[in-house]
């Protein structure tokens, strides 16, 4: 089938790799400008962007959708079926009409939960015992269209929003090859979205990633996986940021944010029950075991954290 691919960061690459696999024609990938990264601010290819020019696909970023040009090459490039996966734009409605097996979009959760921008790591913020994906027809609205498969999978109770991410790309993969094949026979279903039940995932900001100790264990717990790797949680230590990477719940009380346990270990009291902070970072210095980190700043017992 040929196909155009719009897609953008690492999620979306093992998809564009199981369309080449599948011997399916790639006619052209759109993804997002490069952008300036690191202390140099030197300008960085999106992960898509590396995979289609390795493989000598014609690639396309526009920085906006609106003016038209976009609209003219997709025309040109006259694809059978679009494939968009995490690309980050919003497609007007003449792009949407320019295939006509219509334009499919993988997504990461199991619709209609977690629409938006950042399903995964809401998966995880809430403390789901399930994520999956779920591939669907684009419509208007923020993840609103007609549903063609979704696949489930167990999130673990430690499991970090990266390490989700990392598994929910291959088996979004997976997905996408069944749900071409489907479009291709003529057999792919079209489910309409129960609305009752969406949920919705905005991007996270970095003021989300505060952590407060007067929330129970567990909720402190998944803000810190949650929030892993990116914007990551964090604290103040006797006024000092420290950013936290991962944690356990604990029993323990105590008066939130207040240090019950500092030989080895450093564990903390929540508003119920305590957490064990795992893997911590202070400002300037590299990411360690707090085991580590401890030995090197002493934390007294009864320190307060967050203040």
């Amino acid at each position: 089938m040929r196909i155009v691919f719009m897609g953008t960061p690492q999620f979306a690459v093992p998809c564009l790799e199981r369309l080449l696999a599948d011997g399916h024609e790639v006619a052209g990938v759109f993804t997002q400008p490069d952008k300036p990264k690191g202390r140099g601010h030197h300008l960085q290819p999106p992960p898509v962007k590396e995979l289609a020019l390795a493989h000598g696909l014609p690639v396309f970023q526009p920085a906006t959708l609106r003016d038209g040009q976009a609209l003219e090459q997709m025309r040109a490039l006259a694809p059978q079926l679009a494939v968009v996966v995490a690309y980050g734009k919003i497609l007007p409605p003449a792009m949407l009409e320019v295939p006509p097996l219509g334009c499919i979009n993988v997504h990461g959760s199991l619709l209609p939960c977690w629409r938006g921008a950042a399903p995964i790591q809401w998966s995880v913020l809430n403390g789901d015992e399930e994520a999956g994906v779920t591939t669907m027809y684009l419509a208007q609205g923020m993840d609103t269209g007609d549903m063609i498969l979704r696949r489930s999978t167990p999130l673990g109770s430690e499991e970090t929003s990266g390490q989700l991410y990392e598994r929910l790309s291959r088996l979004g993969a997976q997905l996408l090859g069944e749900t071409v094949d489907l479009i291709a026979q003529g057999r792919a279903p079209r489910i309409p979205q129960q609305e009752e039940k969406a949920t919705y995932a905005p991007m996270l900001t970095k003021e989300m990633a505060a952590i407060d100790f007067t929330k129970p264990a567990s909720q402190v717990h998944n803000l810190v996986r949650g929030m892993n790797p990116w914007p990551v949680a964090h604290t103040l230590l006797e006024g000092e940021p420290l950013k936290v990477y991962l944690s356990r719940p604990v029993e323990g009380a105590g008066a939130p944010g207040q240090v019950l346990e500092n030989r080895g270990r450093l564990v903390v009291a929540c508003g119920q029950g305590a957490v064990e902070l795992l893997e911590l970072q202070a400002q300037g210095k590299k990411r360690m075991p707090a085991a580590d980190y401890l030995r090197g700043h002493p934390v007294a017992l009864g320190t307060v954290l967050g203040v």
